[in-house]
């Protein structure tokens, strides 16, 4: 029978495994910089193509390695992709996200859970009362709730564009009709919408500027 390794053991293992992957790939190919960020898109048309549930999984299987504070992961995730479902999108949706909205094969409304911290004693054991200052800290909550879950949506748009998917992120629509629609009852809120899929080329746009460095950073 295998031995269970101790706290210890998994820490050294993982500094061991983290050493590794900076020797085996120091960087990203270019290539892969081009499909996530150079010139990856953000879509209006779509192909009528399904998403599968297994694509659906893997989408959530990849992303969910990417960080977050106290691994909180308090980002919640509802793959809109019935026509029953899509209905009860619809009258939430600004108009001119309508038509896109609706044929795209799924829209990803991206949440997050106010009450991150039920799960914190299981994500992150390695602090005595994790919950602690979150219990009775609503304010804190939900902006580290935000904060957080945005992170995650953010990770969810590079994990699906890293499988072969596009996406359309988009706010316009009314979030508390969503919040009624679609996490009533819950400590759910909703963040933003991502529209999923595979894209019709014909309907891009022309790619519009971006800031230089010197207009948004500076090193001091």
């Amino acid at each position: 029978m295998t031995r269970e390794l101790s706290i210890e053991e998994q820490d050294a293992a993982a500094r061991v495994d983290a050493a590794r992957l900076k020797q085996e790939i120091a960087r990203a190919d270019p290539q892969t910089l081009r499909l996530l960020f150079t010139e990856a898109r953000t879509h209006n048309g779509w192909r009528d193509r399904p998403v599968s549930d297994g694509m659906l999984h893997a989408l959530y299987d990849l992303m969910k390695w990417a960080p977050t504070s106290m691994n909180a992961q308090p980002g919640r995730f509802v793959f809109v992709r019935s026509a029953e479902a899509k209905e009860k999108l619809r009258p939430t949706l600004s108009p001119g996200n309508v038509d896109k909205t609706m044929a795209a094969p799924v829209t990803v409304i991206i949440g997050q859970d106010v009450e991150f911290w039920r799960h914190l004693d299981t994500v992150f054991p390695v602090m005595d009362d994790p919950a602690g200052g979150f219990r009775d800290n609503a304010a804190g909550s939900e902006m580290f709730a935000f904060r957080n879950g945005t992170l995650e949506g953010a990770y969810l748009i590079l994990a699906a564009r890293a499988l072969g998917l596009d996406t359309g992120p988009m706010s316009g629509f009314d979030n508390a009709k969503v919040d009624a629609a679609f996490f009533a009852g819950t400590t759910i809120r909703s963040n933003f919408l991502v529209n999923l899929g595979y894209a019709d080329e014909t309907r891009i746009f022309r790619r519009l500027p971006r800031l230089a460095f010197d207009e948004v950073a500076e090193i001091v």
